[in-house]
């Protein structure tokens, strides 16, 4: 008797893949991600500013600032020329900080052909307009698809071929309803697909930025709480109520709860805040074993997303009357000098809520009408 296929319950519709993607970042996951899309078969051209980087690259098969002994598909093109990355490109992949974005976008701006889709693959709220990367690419790039790449997704994992999945989020316009196999995501996705790396596709555009943004807040609690001490209960109480915060952001902002649950909400969210691989869970884990934040990574200047994205995710929340007390705490923590134990302490004994919400319960916590107890003798 033979196997049944995989996919019975609908009709496979075929999509056209991108030929030529320029990928725009050398740092780990945009190597990853330009081993992916060569391993799929595209023309991949790789650039970066370190010239040293992109030298290795080319000579060596491999980046070894950013993702040391791993080799990388062959045929990548490394550049340090924009332009000439750019140049005939058929979809771009823009794979840098969060921050440098809209630099970025300003810059690629003049380069790139008309009509051709862009993807970011950075997670993250602007501070200060509280946009997100995909809303500040449209607005920087005029009339290109913008789009995101995201996921539960480790970059040296990738690279190395573990199996993978992610999700490729585009808005959908009235033709993409009618001919979804032409749509922007539909041929990224075929694009980037290949034997360890499976893609989804997504309309919620919204609902997928959420996700990779405030996932990073989140992780660094997690971090935080058990440098502390504590232990698999509070990371999954800390992960099952930050999806819940994700969903009221993204609902307010327009995007689907539905979208939080799947792999760029609760995938990336559970990948982030379970292995110290994660700068975010890293950093959270030794500001909780009490390292001052100038000494943690060894005092190395380490770009951690989730300790800018603090800031912008709570203003974002607070200008939209969303309640986010995970995020708020990892906020007041990092930047408003905060007493770790203490905030937490405090959170643990706010208002009982129901769940689900719908109920509309809030009760006082008997805890909250006792003198303030330490963190360490609730432990106990």
């Amino acid at each position: 008797m033979t196997n049944p296929p995989f996919d019975q319950t609908r009709p496979s519709l075929q999509a056209r893949p991108y030929g030529t993607i320029a990928v725009l970042g050398a740092g780990a996951w945009g190597s990853a991600l330009a081993t992916v899309a060569r391993r799929a078969g595209r023309s991949v051209r790789l650039w970066g500013r370190d010239a040293s980087v992109i030298d290795d690259i080319n000579a060596n098969g491999r980046n070894e600032r950013f993702l040391p002994g791993i080799d990388l598909a062959p045929g990548i093109v490394g550049t340090t020329d924009l332009a000439a990355a750019l140049d005939g490109a058929e979809a771009v992949l823009i794979v840098i900080p969060s921050i440098a974005i809209r630099e970025m976008c300003q810059m690629i701006a003049p380069m790139i052909g008309t009509g051709v889709p862009v993807a970011v693959c950075a997670k993250g709220i602007e501070e200060g307009t509280g946009y997100l990367m995909g809303h500040i690419a449209a607005e920087e790039l005029g009339n290109h698809p913008v789009g995101v790449i995201s996921g539960p997704t480790f970059a040296d994992e990738t690279a190395l071929g573990h199996f993978t999945a992610a999700t490729v989020a585009f808005n959908f316009r009235y033709a993409d309803r009618l001919a979804p196999m032409d749509s922007p995501a539909a041929r990224l996705a075929v694009s980037m697909s290949t034997p360890s790396f499976r893609t989804y596709i997504s309309d919620d555009l919204v609902g997928v930025e959420i996700g990779g943004a405030v996932k990073n807040v989140i992780a660094i609690a997690c971090g935080m709480m058990t440098g502390a001490g504590f232990a698999k209960n509070t990371r999954a109480a800390l992960i099952t109520r930050g999806m819940d915060e994700m969903k009221r952001l993204a609902e307010a902002l327009g995007g689907q709860r539905e979208t939080v649950t799947g792999l760029s909400g609760a995938g990336d969210l559970t990948l982030t805040c379970s292995s110290d691989s994660s700068r975010n869970m890293s950093l959270g884990t030794q500001l909780g074993a009490g390292i001052p934040r100038s000494e943690c990574f060894e005092g190395r200047p380490v770009v951690v997303e989730g300790e800018m994205n603090a800031i912008s995710v709570t203003d974002l929340a607070r200008r939209l009357r969303v309640s986010m007390p995970i995020c708020e705490a990892v906020r007041h923590i990092l930047h408003d000098g905060a007493d770790l134990k203490d905030t937490f302490a405090r959170m643990w004994s706010s208002p009982i809520e129901s769940e689900p919400r719908a109920m509309g319960l809030s009760l006082n916590h008997p805890s909250a009408r006792l003198p303030e107890t330490p963190i360490d003798e609730i432990a106990t």
